[in-house]
């Protein structure tokens, strides 16, 4: 597990702004402001709902910060702690109606994130202590995230004890069967990345039978993704780049994968599962507000 740490607040911070300016209207907390005195201090406690890992430790803060840097925000927990039922997460304190007004989008983040994080760790689980080429299945996100909220998502994945795919389409080349038939066929696009690409990029090639995971081993892909393949075929595609160790990429396992089917894809003996789920499926996780 690559363990998460702070992104640059340059980052987050137009994150939270645009979450602020679709929480706050044009207006601003008309039921703060109409009910609380604008003097008025206050303690407020953030509480687990129920039990997971947690996420989104960062965002919350920041949150409050930028609303009023007045609020002084105390973290009980860090991002990847597992937390139970009732475990304080972080205690606020202020000017009231600060308190209330960045209360939701903070939990918004937090929720999100902790969900990630949580589902992760529990496919994480799953796969247990499969051993895949070079040491540990591991699980990875993918790039189906919440549009605007990759960079937060992808740390919520790290939390929960996961790695993450490609960042971006920029990180690295992954040949998918689009590509190849926009290309004119898979000889053709390889032949094409391996006479313009930078040296310093990675490959991935897509591939849906062992038919065609024969034809790219010729080109040395950093890594294969099987796609859609069932158990049984995943271990014959580990047996077929087992036999040239000195060329052997890496094999990314996708599609069909859930928490029924994860622990039998990790003892193919396959090196990453990706998950489109962690992101795209994460339940919110449930974390209240409390007066202290």
């Amino acid at each position: 597990m690559t363990k998460p740490v702070p992104l640059p607040p340059s980052v987050i911070a137009p994150l939270i702004q645009r979450a602020l300016d679709e929480d706050f209207g044009n207006s601003g907390d008309l039921t703060a402001n109409l009910l609380v005195p604008a003097s008025a201090k206050g303690k407020l406690v953030m509480r687990a709902r129920e039990a997971g890992v947690l996420a989104g430790m960062q965002p919350a803060a920041m949150t409050y910060a930028m609303v009023d840097p007045r609020v002084k925000f105390t973290a009980k927990k860090k991002d990847g702690a597992k937390i139970k039922k009732g475990d304080i997460i972080a205690a606020i304190e202020g000017p009231s109606r600060s308190l209330l007004s960045a209360e939701r989008v903070a939990l918004n983040f937090l929720g999100r994130m902790s969900g990630i994080a949580t589902l992760t760790a529990q496919y994480v689980k799953a796969v247990g202590k499969a051993k895949g080429h070079k040491g540990a299945v591991r699980v990875a996100a993918t790039r189906k995230t919440t549009p605007g909220l990759r960079a937060v998502e992808k740390q919520a994945v790290l939390a929960g004890g996961g790695f993450t795919h490609r960042e971006s389409l920029a990180a690295a080349i992954m040949i998918k069967d689009n590509h190849i038939a926009l290309a004119g066929g898979v000889d053709k696009a390889l032949k094409a990345i391996a006479k313009n690409a930078d040296h310093m990029t990675r490959v991935s090639v897509e591939v849906d039978t062992l038919v065609q995971l024969k034809k790219v081993l010729k080109y040395n892909p950093d890594v294969v993704l099987l796609d859609n393949m069932s158990a049984e075929t995943l271990r014959k595609a580990v047996a077929i780049v087992d036999v040239d160790k000195a060329h052997r990429p890496l094999l990314e396992a996708s599609g069909g994968v859930n928490l029924e089917t994860v622990s039998g894809i990790a003892q193919t003996g396959i090196d990453v599962i990706s998950v489109g789920a962690l992101t795209h499926s994460a339940p919110n996780f449930d974390i209240g507000m409390d007066a202290a």
